[in-house]
């Protein structure tokens, strides 16, 4: 109606309106009609250019926003901006840090908005050699810490599992917003530092900053990852009385999973029994991990048919019931469940780890032999499994596929992408170097075993992160403490 009231007043050749019917149609979705305005405009400005480049990156359309970028003659910093943050705002993290890279070479200098956006897809990527490029940078061009810059490098240390320099980061920050304090938090609960976590929510409340409903996330989390149930349900109750905040289905989640890592099963039903609000698909699945941890395999069962109905395109669902029929020996029900998911269209996510390693992210998985180092991997790989079995290990195969011999799955566990990735670390850094991992989907029970074993063996810390939490693997034990 707006663009009919323009072209009615005859305002509508003006590039200025242009420029706006092109952001206006791709915010509402609508590439087709957002182009043709595009193409309407007699004499595009930089705006024109920069209007249809984040349009297409909000739909979604990556090469044509490719396309057009690449023809530009010129790009000043508010083009790059806006194709890096395009690109990480639609989880294209690796791409976002190839064009942030490209931007450096041009020689043209990132805004506040570029580097927080970096920093986010470092925090994602598990890419901290990048995230401390962009500390480094901060401090040679004597850019002020805001809370917005702070912020983002406190959150990318703590994703990357280094929670030592988000606390040097934290305290240089002049000033903290809630945003701040929250992510501090949650970071210092998942990666199972969960006393520290209510130490600084103490000191919160102490310097009269107000929690957000995030921020309870955080809490819970950091209850629920130290065992620390009464604790939890204390944090839970004082939401509401002591600062208002009705609790969403998050914060029932994070009180099921408190009560679920401890054993309480009972009390974790109760919970959803009582909540106010439907239960989503991450509430039962949250009593579902506590069943497989604790082998409740009945409850497990009930709660693992419950969520494929939920979610029946959801892989990961399939894989974990499957795997508690496997660990029970019921082998029937397994190649039903497969054969369920294979009527259905539904496939098993390929896993896959990132490890950064001198400013590169490098991607493995599982199985795979593309990496030009792959025949020093495969040595290495083949080192760190005659180590362990000396060392007493045996393979897990009760998550391997199901229809191949023990000796094949023995094989197939072996070649999980953060075996590879490790491989590939062991290979590429010095001796006592940290190695740190970021994996797409939640470790399995093998790699877990096997990592601990090898943090000994190698006398390294292992950091990889999951999809879930953190696990600081030293000295052969794991920070989760064998729940994850």
């Amino acid at each position: 109606m707006v663009h009919a009231q323009a072209i009615k007043f005859g305002w509508s050749s003006l590039v200025s309106v242009q420029n706006f019917l092109v952001h206006m149609y791709a915010s509402c979705g609508d590439i087709g009609l957002a182009e043709l305005a595009f193409n309407g405009i007699e004499e595009c400005d930089d705006a024109s250019v920069n209007m249809m480049l984040g349009g297409f990156l909000k739909c979604g359309c990556f090469e044509d926003a490719r396309q057009l970028f690449d023809e530009m003659s010129e790009r000043d910093g508010i083009t790059w901006s806006v194709m890096i943050n395009g690109l990480v705002q639609r989880s294209r993290f690796k791409e976002g840090l190839e064009f942030f890279r490209r931007m450096l070479e041009e020689k043209v200098e990132p805004n506040e908005s570029v580097l927080v956006n970096v920093l986010n897809a470092c925090a994602h990527l598990g890419a901290m050699e990048q995230g401390m490029w962009v500390e480094r940078y901060l401090k040679g061009k004597s850019i002020r810490l805001s809370v917005r810059v702070g912020t983002a490098l406190v959150d990318m240390y703590l994703k990357c599992g280094c929670v030592e320099k988000a606390y040097e980061i934290f305290a240089r920050m002049e000033e903290k917003n809630v945003l701040a304090w929250t992510a501090m938090i949650g970071g210092l609960a998942i990666n199972g530092r969960g006393k520290e976590a209510l130490q600084l929510f103490s000191q919160m409340e102490m310097e009269g900053v107000s929690p957000n409903d995030v921020t309870f996330v955080g809490v819970l989390n950091a209850c629920s990852h130290a065992g620390l149930v009464d604790d939890g349900v204390k944090y839970f109750s004082s939401m509401t009385e002591a600062y208002g905040i009705e609790p969403n289905v998050q914060h029932y989640c994070c009180l099921v999973d408190l009560y679920g890592r401890c054993g309480m099963l009972d009390q974790a039903e109760e919970v959803i029994r009582k909540m106010p609000m439907k239960p989503n698909s991450a509430v039962w699945g949250a009593l579902f991990n506590s069943c497989r941890i604790h082998g409740t395999s009945l409850l497990g069962e009930v709660v693992g048919k419950k969520l494929i109905e939920l979610e029946s395109n959801n892989s990961g669902r399939y894989v974990l019931l499957s795997n508690i029929y496997a660990a029970n020996g019921r082998w029937e029900d397994v190649a039903e469940l497969r054969r369920v998911m294979k009527e259905r269209g539904v496939t098993k996510l390929p896993g896959s780890s990132f490890i950064d390693l001198k400013g590169h992210v490098y991607e493995f998985i599982a199985g795979d032999n593309v990496h030009p180092q792959s025949k020093e991997i495969y040595v290495m790989l083949s080192e760190m499994m005659k180590k362990l079995m000396l060392a007493g290990y045996k393979a897990n195969t009760d998550q391997a596929l199901l229809g191949i011999d023990e000796e094949e799955k023995e094989t197939a566990v072996s070649y999980h992408s953060e075996k590879l990735a490790l491989a590939f670390g062991l290979i590429n850094t010095e001796p006592g170097t940290t190695i740190r991992i970021t994996k797409n989907l939640r470790v399995c029970s093998d790699c877990h075993t096997a990592t601990k074993m090898l943090s000994k063996i190698y006398d390294r810390v292992f950091v990889v992160r999951d999809r879930g939490r953190f696990h600081h693997f030293k000295d052969g034990i794991c920070s989760c403490n064998d729940f994850w």
